[in-house]
């Protein structure tokens, strides 16, 4: 807990791995739930509800989220965490696995109280240093980049790093329709931010409570084909993750007025028809109405960025700047920010 609030705004990082065929073996899937335990707690959370399909596991945290795919580990932590420190654990039991790490990604927002950020998340130049000294030497492509926006407290933080062979294979045309969004929004409208408050001595379990939430507030709708795995915090707060097939997505709130917030976060492919996008901004921001969102999309095209920009002033927000850089293996990253205030 930070001295002056719950951090709400996530740590994210996602590895890839190599040396496995997914469709023969299931790769990092083989790490037990101990093993990933005692990764977490390198990190400072731990596990409350995790559901799995075909493809991936899904893990909601105490703070944020963990997906685990046959050669890729996706996590997501808020508040105080140390995610970085869980980048060494994973090369280690990985290795065991017969997998080498071949590309690293970390993003983040600004955060709300970054005065109580423990190390190594004190600095961007912190983190940075940090990831340049446990990642293996092979990661050879570099970058680092802080994309401004004309909002002082909105500020996108990037680090990727990959090797050669990853670099080749994200230049395939299979990878190049593929994006992801990461969704970060603040000043939630407080009749809607209520929703995620429990009621005193209410009887029910994190689980039982998460599933009232997600329907009381129509988080079902956002993707009506995904299997949903939800929890509640006591007094207040939600997590869930959601699967449908290889796609992931998970949606975190921290509704304490004064520093309301939320994220939400999902992979999708243009192929999915150009109304895809739009529908999926629009039920979001239906759910929490937020004062301010930034956007991230991560992409080889540039074109998911315009139509983000399109669907959300469609839905009367306004954008207020916009950010675009080039990272090896990640590819364009647009980062833009949006308000309900007149520009």
């Amino acid at each position: 807990m930070a001295a002056s609030g719950f951090e709400g705004i996530e740590k994210r990082l996602e590895l890839h791995f190599s040396g496995d065929d997914p469709m023969i073996g299931i790769g990092l899937r083989q790490l037990d739930f101990q093993t990933l335990e005692e990764i977490l707690r390198e990190v400072q959370c731990t596990v409350v509800s995790s559901v799995g399909n075909h493809f991936f596991d899904s893990y909601v945290l105490s703070e944020s989220s963990l997906f685990v795919y046959p050669t890729k580990i996706i996590i997501k932590t808020c508040g105080t965490t140390q995610l970085l420190k869980s980048v060494r654990p994973l090369i280690h039991y990985s290795s065991n696995l017969g997998l080498s790490l071949s590309c690293c990604k970390y993003s983040r927002g600004s955060f709300i109280f970054p005065k109580s950020q423990p190390y190594p998340h004190t600095s961007f130049q912190e983190e940075v240093v940090y990831l340049q000294n446990v990642l293996p030497k092979n990661l050879c492509y570099k970058k680092a980049s802080l994309m401004p926006s004309k909002l002082s407290t909105h500020t996108w933080h990037v680090f990727s790093a990959t090797d050669e062979s990853h670099l080749m294979f994200m230049e395939q045309p299979s990878t190049c329709t593929e994006f992801t969004f990461e969704i970060c929004m603040t000043e939630l409208d407080n009749v809607l931010a209520r929703k995620f408050f429990r009621a005193p001595n209410d009887g029910k379990t994190g689980d039982s409570a998460g599933k009232v939430m997600t329907e009381m507030t129509r988080i079902c709708d956002i993707n009506p084909k995904a299997h949903i795995c939800d929890f509640a915090f006591d007094p207040c707060g939600y997590s869930m993750n959601g699967l449908d097939g290889e796609k992931y997505s998970t949606i975190h709130v921290t509704p304490e007025e004064g520093f309301s917030y939320a994220s939400f976060e999902c992979v999708g492919s243009l192929s999915e028809g150009g109304s895809y996008i739009g529908d999926v901004l629009r039920k979001v921001v239906q759910v929490f109405r937020p004062g301010t969102m930034s956007v991230s999309t991560t992409c080889s095209s540039r074109e998911v960025a315009a139509r983000v920009a399109k669907a959300v002033e469609q839905i009367g927000m306004n954008c207020w700047s916009c950010t675009v850089d080039e990272f090896p293996a990640a590819g364009t990253v647009v980062f833009q920010t949006f308000t309900t205030r007149r520009i």
